[in-house]
């Protein structure tokens, strides 16, 4: 069983330390900066042994060089071969199994381009770390990829078991709910997630990790397929929506000017 903690980075960068139950062997996933990850080691006295890492930009890999450097060169670091980042020891290939000392279980490397063309999510038991393409009621920025990537990428997130947990790099939860409650305001679901996600802030609470099966009733970019989404879409824009992904095509542009 794992045991997963957020460090809070940046103005709202989550990087996630993560470790079998009871083990002082740890991983962590996109260090922005060393600094914060080097602290909670220290005070909860436990060993960093790998970097995961989702994707190239600064603010997922700006600790990768410092936390090498506290462990003298022998820290192994994972992540796509594709986005050409600065101190990867191990180039990972999509798709497949990954093996981590210290860890029970195994890593499903998942190729989600969209974002950025190599992007990668990883899924260890139920928890799925996606970096920058699967937010709670959003998803990320297509710096790279195009709308029908992005589109696919979110679908095979979707796909996976209900009970799964969005393990993000951002806490953009009550932004992203403006934005969704603009798009389907008559979504019960919606409403009553945004009315808890209200109160959490309020009170410095995480909303990450979000559940997927919550993200299935109220992320619009999670139900292009849905009439009540294409409607939406279809009145703000002036025009007739026939598919999924012209749906989310827009409902991106819309976000992007929102």
């Amino acid at each position: 069983m794992l045991s997963i903690t957020e460090i809070p980075a940046f103005n709202d960068n989550y990087i996630w330390i993560l470790g079998a139950q009871d083990s002082e062997f740890v991983y962590v996933v996109d260090p922005g900066t060393a600094a914060p990850v080097l602290a909670y080691l220290n005070e909860k006295n436990l060993t960093l042994a790998g970097i995961l890492i989702t994707h190239k930009h600064q603010d997922h890999v700006g600790g990768i060089r410092d936390l090498q450097a506290h462990y003298q060169g022998n820290l192994p670091v994972y992540g796509p071969k594709a986005e050409g980042i600065e101190g990867i020891t191990h180039h990972l290939i999509a798709e497949k199994s990954l093996f981590l000392p210290h860890l029970a279980s195994n890593v499903e490397v998942i190729h989600v381009p969209g974002h950025t063309l190599g992007h990668f999510a990883y899924l260890i038991e139920d928890a799925i770390f996606c970096g920058d393409t699967l937010f709670s009621a959003g998803c990320g920025r297509l710096f790279e990829g195009t709308p029908e990537q992005m589109l696919s990428s979110l679908n095979r997130l979707a796909s996976l078991p209900a009970h799964s947990k969005i393990y993000c790099a951002h806490e953009y939860t009550q932004a992203n709910l403006n934005f969704a409650l603009t798009v389907t305001p008559n979504n019960p679901h919606l409403v009553q997630y945004a009315s808890w996600v209200t109160k959490a802030r309020d009170n410095k609470v995480p909303t990450i990790p979000a559940e997927l099966s919550t993200e299935l009733t109220i992320n619009p970019f999670l139900r292009c397929h849905t009439s009540e989404v294409k409607m939406a879409v279809a009145k703000q824009f002036n025009i007739e929506v026939t598919d999924e992904l012209q749906t989310f095509t827009l409902l991106r542009k819309w976000k992007d000017h929102f």
